[in-house]
């Protein structure tokens, strides 16, 4: 019988997806995932079998746990446009997605939960309107993202 796992997947999980959401897969090295997880190598490589599954792991992590209070919030008409709920989504839409069929799915389905929460909002009669308000919503966030990095010295 093997060693009891010495850290909880689930706080990995997601500590990871704060660290790709920051910094994105490719920002991110193994090394990084380590030190800041405070999880040793063969431990992670047990786990999630590759650097690509800890981010898929954090991935469909963020899509359940992240996404859920956003859309609750569009759907309800609220602002959300400076919510860093939307980092790791816009990430993986521009970065990954292109070339990994499976985070393509992933970032698919939660732009239709995007779209379906935008469709229950009070006072978006069209799909012209809701359209614009996602996009705004995606291109006000990466703008804030922009922004924050010209002043972060990080």
């Amino acid at each position: 019988m093997g060693r009891p796992r010495g850290f909880d997947e689930e706080v990995v999980t997601a500590a990871a997806a704060e660290l790709f959401a920051g910094r994105a897969y490719d920002g991110v090295s193994v090394d990084d995932l380590v030190q800041q997880l405070g999880v040793h190598r063969n431990s992670l490589y047990k786990t999630f079998g590759s650097k690509r599954g800890l981010y898929l792991a954090a991935l469909r992590w963020h899509l359940d746990h992240r996404l859920p209070p956003l859309t609750e919030q569009l759907a309800a008409g609220a602002e959300v446009a400076d919510d860093p709920a939307l980092d790791l989504l816009l990430l993986a839409a521009v970065e990954r997605a292109p070339r990994d069929v499976e985070v393509a799915a992933l970032v698919t389905k939660a732009w239709q939960a995007l779209d379906q929460a935008l469709q229950r909002a009070p006072a978006n009669d069209t799909d012209s309107i809701r359209s614009t308000a996602l996009n705004a919503l995606l291109g006000e966030r990466l703008r804030a993202r922009a922004a924050a990095a010209t002043t972060d010295p990080s």
